[in-house]
């Protein structure tokens, strides 16, 4: 009997629930070596994610997403004691039904998320030096067998369908009519790609509160890794970890390695290109999240979000 659906689409997956994936999970871990661990199910993130015990997660990869599977795993090997910042020890990987699954170590502390409403602005800073100095360590890394195979490339097809993209997610018209001349005037460069995490934010990083102040525990979630321009990694940065808090996005940046020269105007809109090239950019949604432009113009929004 097959631990888990063995022909699953995108839409069915989104519509399985625990209660259908438990059963399968029990079966996993009892051949595993596992049986009768605690298992507990995380309650976001977009792959079933598991707590298996105490110092085990367990996440799994429905047939659809497969592919992943080996980009997790690459990157987990890729920065074991690498970085400043703790990132899962790989248990074992394998594939059973079609599904591909991920053990690993269990990660401490809480999310940061969860922890900044407490976070005083000295706290803050603190942060953003550690946070700058683990991007820049993970961007130092020398990254797997990773996409896209040609970052030019992947860069003229996410530039072709940029305008598509905002409309499918709602983006209104006065903005949608700026985004091909915008795309068309920011100079990218040619820079040397990177290992991106390319969901470096707030949900992916873990903090404990210690006597000298937040230390943070733990980076994980590497599914979505790839190679590519190190400034692609600093829309989630500025978006999801900054939150349009320009001093708080300096002070990380500065620690990452930019001088004070290099933040200017042409650096705020070449991660603004990023932030409407992103594979997951939705922009009508950041526009209710983020602090409002000057100007209803993209040049003044990428100054009010990535102005440092």
């Amino acid at each position: 009997m097959p631990f888990f659906p063995e022909a699953v689409t995108e839409e069915q997956f989104e519509a399985l629930v625990d209660e259908q994936l438990r059963p399968g999970v029990t079966a996993l871990l009892a051949d595993l070596g596992l049986a009768g661990r605690r298992v507990e199910r995380f309650g976001n993130g977009s792959l079933p994610v598991y707590a298996v015990g105490d110092d085990l997660v367990l996440k799994l990869f429905p047939p659809v997403h497969l592919d992943e599977v080996g980009t997790e795993t690459g990157v987990l090997r890729a920065l074991e004691g690498r970085l400043p910042i703790p990132t899962p020890h790989l248990d074992r990987t394998g594939e059973v039904d079609g599904w591909g699954y991920v053990l690993m170590s269990r990660l401490t502390g809480e999310s940061l998320s969860s922890a900044w409403p407490r976070l005083t602005g000295e706290d803050k800073d603190a942060l953003a030096q550690r946070l700058g100095e683990a991007l820049a360590a993970l961007h130092r890394t020398p990254a797997p067998d990773l996409g896209p195979a040609d970052w030019s490339e992947f860069v003229a097809i996410q530039r072709a369908k940029a305008v598509q993209q905002q409309r499918r997610a709602g983006l209104a018209d006065e903005w949608l009519e700026q985004i091909p001349g915008f795309l068309a005037e920011v100079e990218l460069g040619t820079p040397k790609p990177v290992l991106l995490h390319t969901e470096f934010m707030r949900d992916h990083l873990l903090v404990r509160r210690e006597a000298d102040g937040w230390a943070l525990t733990g980076l994980f979630d590497f599914e979505p890794a790839m190679r590519g321009a190190p400034e692609y990694d600093l829309v989630a940065v500025g978006v999801f970890v900054a939150g349009g808090d320009l001093a708080f996005f300096r002070r990380l940046l500065l620690a990452y390695g930019y001088t004070p020269e290099q933040l200017d105007a042409d650096f705020a809109r070449r991660c603004l290109a990023y932030t409407l090239l992103h594979v997951y950019s939705n922009l009508p949604w950041y526009l209710k999240v983020m602090p409002e432009p000057e100007r209803p113009t993209l040049d003044a929004l990428a100054q009010r979000w990535f102005g440092a």
